[in-house]
C-alpha cells in the first residue's frame, strides 16, 4: 500500500518549520522529547516541521514556551503577524492572548481585521491616485490659464 504525500501547505507554513526544526536542533531536542514538553502530538509536530499542516496560534504557543523563544516570532514566521506590527500593542496579539476566546474565534477575528486593513489599503491608494490625478490635470490644464 502506497503512502499519498501530503500537499504542502504554503511557503510561510514552511519556513515556519524549518525554522522550529532548527530552534529544535539548537535546544537539542529530538522531536519525541519537544512534544512531551510542548504537550503536542509527535506525528503533528512532525507534519509542522516538514511544512505539511498550519498549527493555530495555541499550539504555537505551547511549541514556544518548550523551545523557550518568543511566540509572536513564530506568530509572524507563520503569517498570523506582521513584522510591521510591532510587538506588544497589536490587535493581533490582543486578540491571541485572549483566553476567552476558542481558536476557530480568534482565527475569525483576526481574518475580519486583516481584511479591514486591506479594505482601508485598497481605498487609501485609490484616493491618493485620485489626488495625483487631480494634481496632475490642474497642472497640464491649457484651458484653466486661459481662464484664470
Amino acid at each position: 500500500m502506497a503512502i499519498s504525500k501530503l500537499p504542502k501547505v504554503g511557503k510561510t507554513v514552511e519556513s515556519l518549520g524549518d525554522y522550529l526544526k532548527e530552534q529544535r536542533v539548537a535546544s537539542r531536542l529530538s522531536l519525541r522529547q519537544l512534544s512531551e514538553l510542548a504537550g503536542v502530538s509527535n506525528p503533528y509536530l512532525s507534519q509542522i516541521e516538514r511544512g505539511l499542516r498550519k498549527p493555530s496560534a495555541e499550539v504555537l504557543s505551547q511549541i514556544a514556551k518548550a523551545l523557550r523563544i518568543s511566540a509572536e516570532q513564530l506568530y509572524v514566521r507563520a503569517g498570523i503577524l506582521s513584522p510591521d506590527d510591532g510587538v506588544g500593542g497589536s490587535v493581533e496579539l490582543a486578540v491571541l492572548g485572549d483566553t476567552g476566546l476558542t481558536e476557530r474565534q480568534k482565527q475569525s477575528l483576526l481574518d475580519v481585521y486583516a481584511s479591514f486593513l486591506a479594505l482601508n489599503a485598497a481605498e487609501a491608494a485609490v484616493g491618493a491616485e485620485l489626488d495625483a490625478r487631480s494634481t496632475s490635470d490642474q497642472i497640464t490644464d491649457p484651458a484653466s490659464d486661459a481662464e484664470g
